[in-house]
């Protein structure tokens, strides 16, 4: 395992980051625990989660795992998008952060989190109120770090700009989808990163099981697939049966042929080749089972070639999303209300 700096702040964190999206889901409790344990023991000290997830039950999971074991820990987790409609108990505002970070750290069983991220950006609210009180939480020692995730360019660089203005914490790091098939934060993100010495910790480098080799166009998904199990947008994008998702599969399967030829798997590939842009801090995995996991793992030191990496700019070019669909989070400014005048005298 390979430790690589979190941007200018000192602190080593793993290539490979564990992911609890799944833990007390799709995952039991048992296997998450077993998963977190084999994790650490294997060289990984990033564990990433989200007040979102299971509805904070990923962060008892994990709280509970990781007791006699915390200095081992780089603890990571999110807020902002939690789940229900509660008037005023979601978002990031000063009163909300407040309270979920309160929560969070008695779910995970700890005095502080070593960094704390903006789940995605909420326009309703300035930067300035939210890195006001992420600055508080700091100086009392709640939190050691701030970051962001699913933030656009544009937005991360006016946080960094409202830190210096306002003397307050800045962002570390930005936590942003990108896979084989999904190069869209080549485009400005990762150059972004590089400017404003930010870490970047990606997401979803198998595109939710996708670049595993294990769906194939026209054929109905296992049942024990993520495409069963996750219902909505997200299942939509993992179908293979649809007719729109022809392309996606067709181009797929030339990445199948690439890997094939190399003689390693497409999931190894994926991850390697996420793991040589320079501009990667660390690749969170989420695994559903354990065995997944151990194949992770299993690639840890595969390195691609040059040659290889021109190969796959053919099929898939920087910058490039070859499915919309599959963006994970969409700004509340595509939204029909913010698209059209309305009441004017034409």
């Amino acid at each position: 395992m390979n430790y690589r700096n979190l941007a200018h702040t000192g602190v080593q964190v793993s290539q490979y980051a564990l992911g609890g999206g799944m833990f007390g889901s799709l995952t039991t409790k048992e296997d998450s625990i077993q998963m977190i344990h084999e994790a650490i023991n294997a060289g990984i000290n990033l564990i990433d989660t989200s007040s979102r997830y299971a509805d904070g039950e990923s962060e008892q999971i994990i709280g509970q795992a990781i007791k006699g074991r915390r200095d081992d820990v780089i603890l990571a987790t999110k807020f902002g998008a939690e789940p229900n409609n509660k008037l005023n108990q979601n978002g990031s505002s000063r009163r909300w952060v407040r309270q979920v970070v309160e929560k969070s750290l008695k779910r995970l069983q700890t005095d502080y989190i070593d960094l704390y991220q903006l789940h995605h950006p909420f326009s309703d609210t300035s930067f300035q109120e939210t890195l006001g009180v992420l600055t508080d939480l700091v100086q009392e020692g709640k939190v050691r770090y701030i970051g962001t995730s699913n933030h656009q360019a544009w937005q991360i660089i006016e946080a960094q700009a409202v830190s210096e203005r306002h003397h307050l914490q800045r962002f570390v790091s930005e936590q942003s989808p990108y896979s084989l098939i999904n190069r869209s934060i080549e485009q400005d993100i990762t150059e972004v990163a590089r400017r404003y010495d930010l870490a970047i910790l990606t997401y979803g480098p198998l595109a939710g099981g996708l670049l595993t080799g294990k769906y194939t166009a026209g054929h109905a998904a296992d049942s024990h697939s993520r495409a069963v199990f996750l219902k909505g947008a997200v299942g939509l994008t993992l179908n293979p049966e649809l007719p729109e998702n022809k392309h996606k599969f067709d181009i797929i399967l030339q990445l199948q042929q690439v890997a094939d030829q190399a003689g390693i798997t497409l999931a190894h590939m994926a991850v390697a080749f996420i793991q040589n842009h320079p501009a990667i801090t660390s690749t969170i995995l989420g695994p559903r089972t354990p065995e997944q996991l151990r194949q992770y793992i299993a690639g840890v030191d595969l390195r691609l070639s040059s040659d290889l990496l021109d190969i796959i700019d053919t099929i898939v070019p920087p910058g490039k999303r070859i499915d919309d669909k599959e963006q994970t989070w969409t700004p509340e400014w595509l939204d029909s209300s913010r698209r059209k005048r309305t009441n004017e005298i034409l």
